[in-house]
């Protein structure tokens, strides 16, 4: 299982917007990425509910795991971004 820490890059945090925009890029790949706030419960990145109920803000860390190393560095690229930004 591959596993980097990213910083939370979107200025509202891991809320409506940067989930769906993760959740949906972590639904087009062919393995399952998971999300998480170090020492909680990682969940599948494919689902905005369960991104935002991790409650990650702006600058917090968050765990980025699955089998496929460039699929993890997908979806951490995009927790680094501020993807509520227009």
């Amino acid at each position: 299982m591959h596993t980097v820490t990213v910083t939370v890059g979107s200025a509202v945090g891991l809320h409506a917007r940067p989930a769906a925009i993760i959740s949906e890029a972590a639904a087009e790949l062919d393995s399952e990425v998971l999300l998480g706030v170090p020492g909680d419960e990682a969940v599948d990145a494919s689902s905005a509910l369960l991104i935002m109920t991790l409650g990650a803000g702006n600058g917090d860390q968050v765990e980025v795991s699955g089998e496929v190393e460039a699929d993890v560095a997908a979806i951490a690229a995009l927790v680094e971004q501020d993807l509520d930004a227009e």
